[in-house]
Parts: structure tokens; sequence; C-alpha cells
């Protein structure tokens, strides 16, 4: 088959799943084109594979740990292409693909749906009119004409791909709110990672370690100084901090010698696997990462962020974990991290996970049912 697959940009977690499903497919011989923008065409191509420049979508912006939704709207409007349609239609037609998938890049979506080629959507979020509870009466005529189009978008795709373990274990179930009708085109997939547990090979990290997973936005820079303060309160708990593509560790000065800080590193599973626990926000692959790897979150979601803060909620609720935010003190923060260091109950339960995203084995699973629903008319 010929498959093109459209990335939204905004967050590094959309592209680590297309990677993985990407690597797949291509394994199985099939034909893939990538499309992305920004970092997450960046990435892409360090990984070695060619990705094909689209317009942007969304441009999420933030300070002091907050998602600034407002600016958000103005950024993205700003950095809207009046010719986005157009060259996408040109790129799909150009390619020729049999299916068209998108990981939350709705404009290639559509673009795909004009041509009436089958689509196959990957989400974790189907609420997102969410974003604008609360926040006065223009932003929230703008969730109601969102909730309208994704309701539409929906009922059209031919499938909706959740990269998540299956109910009851679906991390976010909260962020998900379909109409009876639809789900028949629901796939519970298991996480999108890019590697498998036994294909990582464990790094020497002096234990107990912790490693923080921070990526993407500067205005999560407090992450970084509240776990610096906290490192210093117990020097026998040892931490690994990896930045984000736009945040510069060098401004961190006095840096405590049970810390290290690492610029951003492209391959994190070896970290993962070598921790005993990871900080990270509310982000959705991140926490699929961690938890089929087996390790235990202290999840820190960014403020004003619906998706993240209901993500962290079913980690704190089922026991993976602990829900922290920016107004924490380190006090708390290291008591925490003593929590989920010494319980093994939280232990147990990301080993079940890790041994069920193994079962599942989501590329895997898109790849066999896309070749069984797509593969047989193509051929």
């Amino acid at each position: 088959m010929k498959i093109m697959i459209f990335i939204c940009g905004e967050g590094l977690g959309h592209t680590s799943r297309c990677l993985a499903l990407g690597k797949e497919l291509l394994a199985a011989g099939h034909e893939v084109k990538f499309g992305a923008y920004g970092y997450s065409k960046d990435l892409i191509e360090k990984t070695g594979y060619k990705a094909q420049e689209i317009p942007s979508e969304i441009k999420l912006v933030g300070k002091a740990g907050g998602l600034d939704l407002t600016g958000s709207i103005e950024a993205t409007l700003k950095s809207a292409q009046l010719l986005g349609g157009p060259r996408l239609l040109k790129l799909i037609r150009d390619f020729k693909p049999d299916i068209v998938i998108s990981d939350s890049y709705y404009l290639g979506t559509l673009a795909a749906m004009v041509l009436k080629l089958p689509v196959y959507l990957i989400i974790n979020q189907s609420n997102m009119e969410e974003f604008f509870k609360n926040r006065g009466v223009p932003v929230r005529i703008i969730g109601k004409l969102t909730k309208k189009f994704y309701k539409e978008v929906f009922e059209k795709t031919d499938r909706i791909i959740i990269p998540d373990y299956p109910l009851p274990y679906t991390v976010c179930r909260k962020n998900l709110s379909f109409a009876p009708r639809l789900r028949e085109k629901l796939f519970y997939s298991g996480p999108l990672v890019r590697a498998k547990y036994e294909e990582i090979d464990s790094i020497p990290l002096e234990k107990p370690h912790v490693v923080s997973l921070i990526g993407g936005f500067g205005y999560r820079e407090p992450i970084f100084r509240r776990v610096l303060t906290t490192a210093v309160l117990d020097p026998g708990i040892n931490y690994t901090l990896i930045a984000g593509p736009s945040l510069d560790p060098s401004k961190f000065r006095e840096i405590p010698k049970n810390v290290q800080i690492l610029r951003f590193v492209e391959d994190t599973y070896p970290y993962i696997k070598s921790s005993d626990a990871v900080i990270a926000p509310g982000g959705h692959s991140t926490i699929m990462e961690a938890l089929s790897f087996g390790v235990p979150i202290l999840s820190f979601p960014d403020e004003g962020h619906s998706e993240q803060e209901s993500n962290a909620t079913v980690v704190e609720e089922e026991g993976y974990g602990r829900m922290l935010s920016y107004s924490t003190p380190p006090e708390v923060v290291l008591e925490c991290i003593r929590e989920v260091l010494e319980d093994e109950a939280y232990r147990n339960k990301v080993e079940r996970l890790q041994r069920l995203a193994g079962e599942l084995d989501g590329p895997k699973a898109i790849r066999e049912l896309l070749e069984k629903e797509i593969g047989k008319k193509t051929s």
C-alpha cells in the first residue's frame, strides 16, 4: 500500500507515535510518505526519514507553566497559510496514496476527504471544546464551533484510532466523548511506542534514579527549577533532567551533585527503562512511553490544559503515579517521589501495563488493521 501520514507538529508526541507506526509499515514493505512541519519535521529527518513540509495548523503558546489559550488562537490565526489547502491537495494527488492517516492534523484530513480517499484519524482527545470552557464569551463561541466541526469530521472519517490501552486501562478516557453510532469506528490500538521494552538496553544510572522528560515549551521551565530545588533536599535520590527543544540547560548554573542536565535527547528510551520514576507533563505520548516501559509517573500537567490535566488525573486515580502542579512545594514533590519509589503497589501496576503493551503491540495492530481493511481493496 501507499500510505500518507500527516502529523500535527504541536508537541513531539504526535511525531513519536507516527514514527512508530511508519517504522512498522515500512518494515512490512509498504510505501510511506510523512507530512509534517516545524520541529516535528526536524525530528522525522533526524530519525532518517524524509518528510514533506506541510502548513502548520495550531500554535500553542504560554508562560509560567500555563497554556495561554487566547494567545494560542491569535498565534494560530497569524501563522495561517491561505494556500495551505491547495498545497495539501497537490501533495496528495502527486503521491496517489491508497490511504491517508492523520494524527490530529485536520487540514490533511479534510484534504483527503475532498479527494474521496480513506481517512484514518489518530487522536487521544475528542472533546476539544473543553479547552474553551469558562474563558469568556468570544472564546466560548469558538468552542461551540470547534465541537460542531469535530463532530462532522468524526462522522466522515473511515476509522478513529485511539493510541491507548483499551478500556478499562485507557489513560485518555476522560478526554474521549463520541456519539454511540461512532463506536464501531473506534479502534483502541494500544500504545504507539517507537521501541519495544526488550529491544532497549539499560544504561548505568545511579540508583534510585528519577528521569525528567520535559520537552517542547519554554514555559515548562518551572518544572526544572522545582526539581532542582527538590534534589537538594535529599542527595540520596539521583536525577537526570532532559531539556526540550526550546529550553537551554546552560541557564541553570548551580546544579546539585545528584543531578545531571542533558540537552534534548533524541532517544530517551534507555533513560526511561533504566529509571525508577519519570517526571513528565501530562502529555499523552510521554505517559504511554513510561507505562509501556513499566515506570511510574510524577505528572506536572500544564495549567489550563484540560487534556493534560485529565491524563494526569487518571494516572493519579489508577495508581500509576502522582499528579502534581507547578505550585506543589519542593518538600511535597520529594515526598511524592519517595512514595512512588518505596511503595511497590505503583511498580506492580505499571509493570502490568508494560506486559499489556507488549501483548497489544500497537504499531503491529494498526498495520494489520490497514492490511485487512485497505490492503484487500488495493490488491
